[in-house]
């Protein structure tokens, strides 16, 4: 048992990033060592970076009016001739008509070569990054079921209007292309579940072209369900309503709580029949096809690097690499020798900043093989993902994934073996010495990631300043929600809307999950170390800690009793589940009721489980440690509790 409690907690949060055979403390103790060698690189990589952020903002997703509708009544209102003036800039830039909607896929085709073979039939491609491919038009009468406002005026410059016409529903479901439209499949592999994969490539999606609109970014526009590819392996190129549902709802929603994601448009429903094993578990069942008009900056991933490794085309690597860094990366210089490492360090620094914000809203990816891991470090490929509802590290919401590689707690472990392939991936355009430096910048990912979730968990409980008792005060309040199967998200959410005075007198009146939180026996001395922390905070008001918390703590996410829900109406052509996902770019003020009661208690598992394992914390020790405390905890102006 090491001497410091201290050198535990610091890695409370990197001991699940970390191999199980260093669990050992002698071993831990060497990884402090070694890390003290590293520091300076770190810390010189995260001040060469801006951390996004901390941001969570609201996501409901019902039809009731009441769910919609906020008090405005404390905002603040712009002059009648400020709103005028926005309303004719904005309508003087909307399309009005998609003849006018023109994309382009002549950078990429310019760039690289492309498939010699046409034809949508399976085959192993070389020598390439795309391949020509039309979509297959969807089957039967199809059906405009959602669409997401913020991305269709916000990134597409659409009148929504146009969104009701025939031409939008044939565009945005592969019967028709849009104008400038050569759609292509993208050539890239993959590690799977800690193996090489091969070829895997986009087996149902088409890449329609690049949009570049009136704020001047650049997206690129692609059709998930839309047909097979050369790509396509075993599959029938199609989606389903259940998955496509998801991703719409998932990517929309990940976007407004503040974590860098890729967009979804609009998703059309067919009568289109498609076999598919929900379960993984032999049962064939019929659904029905749908496609998702989803949208990114780029559509590259760690898998479209190693494809070119693995196959040895060393010159279209380098061709990648120096295109991804010149459209993405405006901090490197094309003529730094070093680029390729400046990008390797990028790389690192912002997977381990999007693991750790996937952690702070309890995202669950599902299955993080590098073939599903951006380059520009944003979520992608939907599957199936999950948001933890009790606090549990084990939580896995994929069902195939027996041996739960892809847990929650084990996504910044997953993270670091990624960036191990993305390396080995880039060594055939390394020098000797850059890949002894790259392997060094990646022995700071864990650094990188504790920096990173530290930051984001001290914010969720308001904390302000510096405090050596902090780490402790974060691993005893994630240990109690483990032992209690507490819920994460309305735990920290309920702290937020929480009085000191409340919080002293244990008054949680229909505070659920506080009232679960504090039937563990340390609750009180947790307490009592929190306002004791609070109370430091100089010219902090309890007004101001609330604010702070509620605008980092959701009340919302999309819990996955929530999708089946509007997955279920769905498929019975009922859109209004899916058509009511709404998202509040400000702390809700209306208390809506309709999504924040306990979880009902009989729910679809066909995307969730929950592991009964837990992990190991010397809570009684610690508590010992904070009962000789208990002196300076007389220094609170309430008195200590319990």
């Amino acid at each position: 048992m090491p001497s410091s409690w201290k050198s535990y907690f610091t890695l409370f949060f990197v001991a699940t990033s970390l191999p199980t055979e260093w669990a050992h403390w002698r071993d831990l103790l060497c990884l402090l060592k070694m890390w003290g060698i590293y520091r300076a690189l770190v810390f010189a990589l995260v001040a060469a970076s801006s951390f996004t952020p901390v941001r969570v903002l609201e996501f409901c997703q019902s039809t009731d009016p009441d769910c919609h509708s906020h008090d405005t009544a404390s905002d603040v209102q712009p002059s009648p001739e400020a709103v005028k003036s926005r309303w004719s800039r904005n309508v003087s830039n909307v399309i009005h008509d998609l003849d006018e909607f023109k994309v382009s896929c002549k950078k990429l085709m310019e760039a690289f070569p492309l498939d010699e073979v046409d034809g949508n039939f399976v085959r192993t491609v070389k020598n390439c990054l795309f391949s020509k491919s039309f979509p297959t038009p969807l089957k039967g009468p199809l059906r405009l079921a959602a669409v997401s406002k913020d991305v269709i005026e916000g990134i597409l410059d659409l009148d929504m209007a146009l969104t009701q016409s025939d031409d939008f529903l044939q565009y945005v479901s592969g019967g028709k292309l849009l104008p400038g439209s050569e759609p292509l499949a993208h050539r890239y592999g993959g590690h799977q579940f800690g193996y090489w994969a091969g070829q895997l490539g986009d087996g149902r999606a088409h890449f329609l072209g690049q949009y570049s609109n009136r704020k001047g970014e650049i997206w690129e526009l692609q059709l998930k369900g839309s047909g097979k590819t050369p790509y396509s392996r075993s599959g029938d190129g199609r989606a389903v309503i259940r998955s496509s549902v998801r991703e719409f709802l998932c990517s929309e929603a990940m976007h407004f709580l503040g974590v860098p994601t890729s967009r979804a448009a609009s998703l059309i429903v067919s009568e289109e029949p498609v076999v598919r094993d929900q379960f993984y578990n032999g049962n064939m069942k019929t659904e029905r096809g749908a496609v998702v008009l989803r949208l990114a900056k780029s559509w590259f991933r760690i898998g479209s690097l190693e494809i070119l490794a693995q196959s040895g085309e060393i010159d279209l690597l380098r061709t990648l690499l120096n295109f991804i860094i010149g459209e993405h990366f405006s901090h490197i210089s094309s003529s730094d020798p070093d680029k390729y490492l400046v990008f390797y360090s990028t790389v690192v620094n912002e997977t381990a900043h999007l693991i750790a914000q996937w952690m702070s809203v309890g995202f669950a990816h599902g299955v993080c093989n590098t073939d599903n891991f951006s380059l520009l470090s944003i979520t992608i490929d939907y599957g199936p993902f999950g948001f933890m509802e009790p606090y549990d590290p084990n939580f896995v919401p994929n069902t195939s994934d027996d041996e739960g590689r892809y847990s929650v707690g084990a996504q910044a472990q997953v993270g670091m073996f990624n960036l191990e392939k993305l390396l080995a991936a880039l060594s055939p355009v390394l020098t000797v010495k850059q890949q002894k430096q790259a392997k060094i910048i990646l022995k700071g990912y864990a650094d990188l990631y504790h920096m990173r979730i530290h930051q984001i968990f001290k914010a969720k409980l308001g904390l302000l300043g510096e405090d050596e008792d902090d780490s402790d005060l974060i691993a005893f309040l994630l240990k109690m929600m483990e032992d209690t199967r507490a819920d994460f998200t309305m735990t920290f959410r309920q702290l937020s809307e929480v009085s000191a005075e409340q919080l002293h007198d244990m008054n949680f009146t229909q505070m659920w999950a506080l009232d679960d939180l504090s039937t563990h026996e340390h609750f009180s001395d947790w307490l009592n170390m929190y306002l004791l922390r609070l109370s430091r905070q100089q010219n902090d008001t309890d007004l101001d800690r609330q604010q702070r918390m509620t605008n980092v703590n959701p009340r919302y996410v999309l819990r996955n009793w929530m999708a089946e829900a509007a997955i279920r109406k769905a498929e019975m052509n009922d859109f209004s589940e899916v058509n009511g996902c709404s998202c509040y770019p400000k702390p809700d003020k209306s208390r809506r009721s309709c999504w924040i009661g306990f979880p009902p208690t009989v729910i679809c598992l066909s995307h969730t489980r929950w592991s009964c394992c837990t992990t190991s914390c010397p809570l009684p020790l610690l508590h010992k440690r904070l009962q000789r405390r208990r002196a300076m905890q007389q220094d609170l102006h309430c008195g200590p509790r319990g």
